[in-house]
């Protein structure tokens, strides 16, 4: 274990290559402070650079702190991207752990430190101060919350905390304790995550992967909500394969301690979930209370208010990380996202701005991953459900379900994609992809399309590296763009399953697939038999065509346009009727 060092940190008023030019403080040692201090060093040598964190660590990776606690990352040290020496000696920073900013004066420009360990209080000056002070876990105020055994995944001593927790009781059943023989602390069985966001399904996976029952309780009617709820519906079944019991549409209204000293989980409904173990995943909220005694602009959204340079209302204060509101960058929207990427790249911006480089943040598209089990959900730009929430609706959306790589190449695995885009010009707008192979190669594709402005129409052409192993000679990206290029173009009108109302709906698949599913109502032509039987057709109603994914009704849909009917292809056909239908 890591202990504190209390001897006098490197004089670093003189440094051999010039004369200190101005002294920057940094508030936060992770993810956007660590990597703004590294960053300025690169780009300012005679810079005098104070880091101060509160917690034990600087510089480690939170994102893998669930799969410590599960196992998959079995060593904490780990988790620890650089230590408190790698700044002292590699970049000459002055690193304070245990440290915390207890009151900042914007007109002083003075901040004052309590070290935890002394308790001792001192006061710094600064040019230049930087909040990354992160975001904290959301605990409500409800009964109970305290008792031992519920956990909130933040930092290592949150994951050590809770490991400690599971491994009790998991010693050899002689070290009895007492001469009755009852071994009063048994071994953890059963869990209950509360929250169903990337934390909570983290959480989940890693708590099955160490052998409890786990109950996931989501206070809303999905899990993951940036996701589309028929996109979140697919995460949901892999979970219920898994074993997962999900509770969704109820909140958590009480914890409780039983006799036998487990605990009891009561929900708004009014059910009693059982646990070993609970683990509080419910969100997160910036930290902004440094912010407030600086008299810094605090956004609509409850992050601290920063422009595209990173510097907040005051011009010698910067923020970065899951504290600021941030631009959506399809939206334009003011946000919060609390992700590593963004948070590194903000640091990196603000030590730029400092350093006299006109370096600007983009915006967020909110580019994201989780794996579920043996899938993965990702996700990048807009949802649906948020432009429908703000009123846009020069979008339309596709659904496709092509294999990870070429289908002759053992291994082959199906994706389920969304891709919205502009009705308008073709512009990608968001994309959200679920599969066992190959999620993060086509996520990262639609997340640099969109990121440099492209349409549906770039993605048709994008070369993309195609070997059997790993894709097809058509990659699901340009799939994609073809799909949503024909609609554009007209070559294939689309509706959804959402619209059906007094259409004929014909049914292009094998009759040995309807024995598995049917659609009531549905006339069922093959389409090998399609050309032979049109007198069957209506001319004077609109005609939707459905088959198992889409790509057969598309085949109907070009032979029956040409032939002057009217006709759509209901989009993502079967596949996407399955979980479309169970999400309203």
């Amino acid at each position: 274990m890591m202990t504190h060092r209390v001897d006098k940190p490197p004089d670093l008023n003189v440094i051999s290559t010039g004369v200190i030019q101005m002294k920057v403080i940094i508030v936060g040692g992770v993810a956007g402070g660590a990597s703004c201090a590294a960053r300025l060093r690169r780009l300012d040598e005679t810079a005098e650079i104070l880091m101060v964190e509160r917690g034990p660590y600087v510089s480690y990776a939170n994102c893998g702190l669930p799969y410590h606690v599960g196992g998959k990352i079995e060593k904490e040290s780990s988790l620890m991207v650089a230590t408190e020496d790698t700044f002292r000696g590699q970049f000459a920073i002055d690193v304070r752990t245990r440290c915390e900013v207890v009151n900042v004066s914007s007109e002083l420009k003075t901040v004052e430190l309590k070290n935890h360990v002394t308790g001792e209080v001192t006061t710094e000056k600064y040019d230049k101060l930087v909040l990354s002070p992160g975001a904290a876990p959301i605990r409500p105020p409800l009964p109970g919350i305290n008792l031992p055994g519920i956990f909130s995944v933040r930092t290592v001593p949150d994951a050590r905390n809770m490991r400690e927790w599971l491994d009790r009781g998991a010693a050899d059943s002689s070290g009895m304790n007492s001469y009755t023989g009852y071994q009063t602390l048994m071994k953890p069985k059963r869990a209950v995550v509360v929250g169903g966001g990337f934390i909570g399904l983290e959480m989940v996976e890693n708590l099955v992967h160490r052998g409890l029952e786990v109950t996931l309780i989501e206070k809303l009617n999905q899990v993951m909500p940036p996701l589309d709820p028929e996109m979140a519906i697919l995460v949901e079944r892999y979970m219920t394969k898994h074993g997962v019991r999900l509770e969704l549409n109820d909140g958590v209204a009480e914890f409780r301690q039983t006799a036998d000293g487990s605990l009891e989980v009561l929900t708004s409904s009014g059910k009693a979930h059982p646990a070993d173990i609970v683990i509080l995943a419910i969100g997160v909220r910036p930290e902004t209370n440094l912010a407030k005694m600086a008299g810094i602009e605090i956004g609509q959204r409850g992050g601290i208010r920063v422009d595209e340079h990173m510097r907040t209302s005051n011009p010698d204060i910067f923020a970065v990380g899951d504290a600021v509101e941030v631009k959506e960058f399809v939206t334009g929207e003011w946000s919060l996202v609390a992700l590593a990427g963004p948070a590194n790249r903000q640091g990196r911006i603000a030590a730029d701005v400092i350093a006299g480089r006109n370096s600007r943040f983009r915006g967020t598209q909110g580019t994201s991953i989780c794996q579920i089990f043996e899938a993965a959900i990702a996700q990048t730009g807009v949802s649906e459900k948020t432009l429908n929430q703000i009123g846009d609706t020069d979008f339309e959306k596709i659904y496709l379900y092509p294999n990870s790589h070429a289908g002759y190449y053992p291994g082959a695995k199906m994706l389920a994609i969304k891709v919205i885009f502009r009705k308008s010009n073709g512009r990608l707008l968001g994309a959200q992809v679920l599969g066992e192979d190959g999620v993060p190669k086509r996520i990262d594709s639609f997340a640099m399309a969109i990121q440099m402005g492209c349409t549906v129409y770039d993605l048709e052409e994008s070369e993309l590296c195609y070997a059997p192993p790993f894709g097809s000679a058509k990659d699901p990206v340009n799939f994609a763009g073809m799909v949503a290029a024909d609609i554009l173009r007209g070559d294939m009108p689309q509706s959804h399953w959402n619209v059906i109302g007094n259409e004929f709906l014909l049914d292009v698949r094998n009759p040995s697939e309807l024995a598995v599913e049917t659609v009531p109502g549905a006339i069922n032509i093959p389409l090998p038999e399609l050309r032979s039987r049109l007198g069957e057709l209506p001319r004077n109603r609109e005609i939707f065509v459905i088959c198992r994914s889409g790509q057969r009704a598309y085949y109907a849909t070009r032979i029956l346009l040409q032939k002057g009917f009217q006709v759509r292809n209901l989009a993502g056909g079967m596949l996407s009727r399955s979980h479309a239908a169970s999400s309203h």
